[in-house]
């Protein structure tokens, strides 16, 4: 599984529950046309975490990279109902830092074969 990670931040006077729910319909969607597996939202709890760290953390899980590119191929085609939910996210944070990662140890790694 991999996972790409966003960290962010509200604009000033964006509600935290508009953003969950703007959140909600453009990776549900993303989710229901097969492009990501799954997604989380989570929010920083008694203001603990790195400073740089935005106060929100989405882990949207991928099988593979190819889906994950999918996801990015139909967000950055930037029209249509993806681009009306995307946007409705992307109006809404600032301080954007994203990540990839996967599971580890993940499924293709093999043992004792390793030279360094």
């Amino acid at each position: 599984m991999d996972l790409y990670q966003i960290w962010c931040d509200l604009k000033p006077g964006v509600r935290d529950l508009e953003f969950a729910d703007r959140l909600r319909d453009w990776l549900g969607l993303l989710e229901r046309q097969g492009a990501i597996a799954g997604w989380r939202l989570t929010r920083r709890k008694l203001g603990f975490g790195p400073p740089g760290l935005g106060e929100f953390h989405i882990i949207i899980e991928t099988e593979n990279l190819a889906q994950l590119d999918r996801a990015f191929q139909l967000t950055a085609g930037r029209a249509g109902v993806t681009e009306v939910v995307h946007a409705g996210v992307n109006q809404l944070v600032r301080n954007f830092t994203a990540a990839l990662t996967r599971d580890f140890p993940d499924p293709a790694r093999r043992r004792g074969e390793e030279r360094f």
